[in-house]
């Protein structure tokens, strides 16, 4: 009986504090984890939003973890933190950190052309073999293909102009490689292929020994593992039908991560405390490699252009973009695919991190608002990034 008690004021404790605890905006303000929830959930039943996890770092440590309604909204089955969700594009900033480790340990080097590092020309490659009428794959490295200035699409299947599907899928290069910036998942696989090649193991492999046990990502993954079948979301379209995401047995560096909201925040933590790589290396990642002038991110390819990211120098790093504010530096990285909407945002000056992950294809029309209201970001380029509220009127 008294053990009872006892587990039931330890119950009691935990609640109350997970509903006094205060969480530190970037102006110094506090907001409440009930404030928190309150206008998440205000925010997901106003946008249907079915399923949402939010992580918070102040100090550049995890202060608040907590998933919001159901990984399976037509079966009633609750979303929680230790569920399976599809990273979509967080894969690349993984990728962009495990690339940096073996920069580090001399296997790779960000300057040298990539095809020197490969038994034929890129054009050899079945997958690339539309490259044979245009050598310009030759001035291809790594850095390039982290900075998205390859000249490749972003994927093969949609026309990088217009954004609709493009049955033919053929790969072009678009401008010279290294002269401007145009998101490029392409430019990934084909840095995933080099170092699959010269480390004679798989990108899954590779993230496997160099960040995920390093950093105790258990439920993480570029490929679908066994166990994680016990806990997994679903995505939700537009309009609720539900779209479960393919489980890949072939990792894909540009796009088929698998992770929790728990396993995801312990890799933010770990980048923003600068673990794992030299100083001159994390300082390398995370400054800025090209300056951003079109006016979209999608279509990648465009002829819009805006200064109106000017006044937050918005640029891409290595794996990541970037940008200034009156807080100081911050690097982030967004995720998108058919229903499933990803954000992250850190503020490394002020050590204030939100990580936003989301099975609805309605996620980013709540994006805006919580980021300014849970954390008081105002400069993320939401406009870029085409996160129009849903009570945007144009």
């Amino acid at each position: 009986m008294k053990l009872k008690i006892l587990l039931g004021l330890l119950l009691s404790f935990n609640l109350t504090f997970g509903q006094t605890q205060k969480i530190k905006k970037l102006d110094g303000s506090e907001i409440s984890a009930s404030e928190i929830d309150k206008v998440v959930k205000r925010l997901m039943d106003t946008a249907n939003v079915q399923g949402l996890d939010l992580a918070i770092l102040n100090n550049k440590k995890t202060v608040f973890i907590k998933s919001y309604g159901y990984k399976n909204k037509i079966n009633a089955e609750l979303l929680d933190t230790s569920t399976v969700m599809y990273g979509a594009s967080f894969s690349k900033a993984v990728f962009a950190y495990l690339t940096m480790k073996l920069v580090q340990e001399n296997i790779i080097d960000l300057d040298k052309p990539i095809y020197k590092y490969l038994s034929k020309p890129i054009s050899e490659y079945e997958y690339f073999s539309d490259l044979k009428s245009d050598d310009r794959w030759k001035l291809i490295t790594a850095r390039m293909c982290l900075s998205h200035t390859t000249g490749l699409p972003n994927v093969r299947w949609l026309h990088p102009t217009t954004g609709v599907e493009d049955t033919l899928g053929v790969i072009k290069i678009y401008f010279k490689p290294g002269t401007k910036y145009a998101y490029s998942g392409e430019g990934l696989k084909l840095l995933q292929l080099v170092e699959e090649e010269i480390t004679n193991k798989t990108v899954e492999d590779l993230a496997i020994e160099q960040v995920f046990k390093p950093i105790g990502m258990t439920r993480t993954g570029y490929t679908w593992h066994k166990e994680f079948d016990d806990n997994y979301a679903i995505g939700h379209l537009e309009d609720g039908n539900l779209n479960p995401k393919k489980k890949r047995t072939t990792p894909v560096a540009s796009g088929s991560l698998v992770t929790t909201i728990s396993d995801y925040s312990k890799f933010i933590e770990f980048v923003m405390q600068q673990k794992g790589l030299s100083k001159k290396l994390y300082k390398e990642m995370l400054s800025p490699q090209i300056r951003i002038y079109s006016k979209v991110q999608f279509p990648t390819i465009t002829k819009e252009f805006t200064t109106e990211n000017k006044a937050i120098d918005l640029s891409y790093g290595l794996g990541w973009g970037l940008l200034k504010c009156k807080y100081g530096k911050a690097f982030f990285k967004e995720g998108h695919d058919d229903a499933w909407r990803n954000y992250n945002i850190n503020f490394i000056d002020k050590g204030i991190s939100i990580i936003i992950m989301t099975n609805s294809a309605n996620g980013e029309l709540i994006f805006k608002e919580l980021l300014e209201t849970l954390i008081g970001d105002t400069f993320t380029p939401w406009k870029w990034e085409a996160y129009f509220p849903y009570d945007y009127k144009k």
